[in-house]
């Protein structure tokens, strides 16, 4: 079985991620989506909300095809969540030439400290290439319209944070 892990924040997932899943099913029987966990960061969402929330989006944007990816936490070195799961490919997407410069450095180093474990860039598609998480909390936070650029529950979920606040 070939496993993917595609490691990020995901505070929150959005449209540009689903776009990188989408890619990464192609490539892989299993994907794991590996939040990582840094005690230092206090994110929006805790990590039991972000997998709820990934996993509900993953099941509307891909049926059937969303139960092959499994959502974990992580709190050390990606490629030693790597090993842990079993992954043979990092997942990385890529948006511009700044992404890449500093994909080709992180990919350099976790190849000389896990050769067995190769990262796949995957290019995001046009449409969703400006988008980032922390834009979309950002405008989300001013009352601004999060439709076009995440999942409808991950827009239900951001709007409901931002009303308590």
């Amino acid at each position: 079985m070939r496993i993917a892990l595609y490691a990020g924040s995901f505070d929150p997932i959005t449209n540009g991620h689903l776009d990188v899943l989408r890619g990464a099913l192609t490539l892989a029987d299993r994907i794991i989506v590996a939040i990582g966990i840094h005690p230092g960061k206090k994110p929006l969402f805790s990590f039991e909300e972000r997998l709820r929330l990934i996993e509900k989006a993953a099941e509307a944007e891909f049926g059937e095809e969303g139960k092959r990816i499994f959502v974990v936490a992580f709190d050390g070195l990606v490629v030693d969540a790597a090993r842990a799961h079993g992954a043979s490919i990092l997942i990385r997407g890529l948006r511009d030439g700044t992404d890449l410069d500093y994909e080709m450095q992180m990919a350099g180093m976790n190849q000389a400290m896990v050769p067995e474990v190769q990262t796949v860039f995957l290019p995001a598609s046009p449409a969703v290439r400006m988008i980032t998480a922390t834009l979309v909390r950002q405008i989300a936070s001013m009352g601004g319209d999060i439709g076009p650029f995440v999942p409808a529950n991950i827009a239900d979920a951001l709007r409901e944070k931002f009303s308590n606040r």
